[in-house]
């Protein structure tokens, strides 16, 4: 499994939008070029994450995306299956192998687990507050 540039760039769009809201709508092209990324690119991103109820959009001047619910409740996990769906190391196949059902059940799946472990609990709070001391570290004082 490897997550693709439309995970990478979803998962920095959805914390940008998260950081930058204040609980208001934030338009794509403000996300586009804070983050450096396509303003079209964006929108296929954006497009899934709605599909499936993360984010939540309003049309028009004054409009752009908010995220649905909050930061608290949405997980990492949440927004990668939304964007790159199945995250399985492996994807099954069916087989009688003995060997291939040894190495599934003792590596493969203890690799999913672990990783659905981290993803399924971290939030995107959790992920915010730690974005958040970095840029605190960052500050100069004069």
């Amino acid at each position: 499994m490897k997550i693709s540039t439309k995970g990478r760039y979803g998962l920095r769009a959805v914390m940008d939008l998260c950081i930058n809201s204040n609980g208001d709508y934030v338009s794509l092209i403000s996300i586009a070029e804070r983050q450096n990324i396509s303003k079209n690119y964006l929108e296929q991103v954006f497009s899934a994450l709605r599909k499936t109820g993360i984010v939540k959009s309003v049309k028009g001047s004054q409009g752009g995306y908010l995220l649905n619910g909050k930061t608290s409740e949405v997980t990492i996990g949440n927004i990668l299956r939304a964007l790159e769906g199945d995250l399985s190391v492996v994807k099954e196949e069916q087989s009688n192998s003995k060997i291939e059902h040894c190495i599934k059940m003792n590596l493969w799946d203890k690799i999913d687990q672990k990783l659905y472990e981290i993803i399924d609990n971290m939030t995107l709070e959790d992920l915010i507050n730690e974005y958040n001391k970095g840029t605190d570290s960052m500050m100069y004082y004069i």
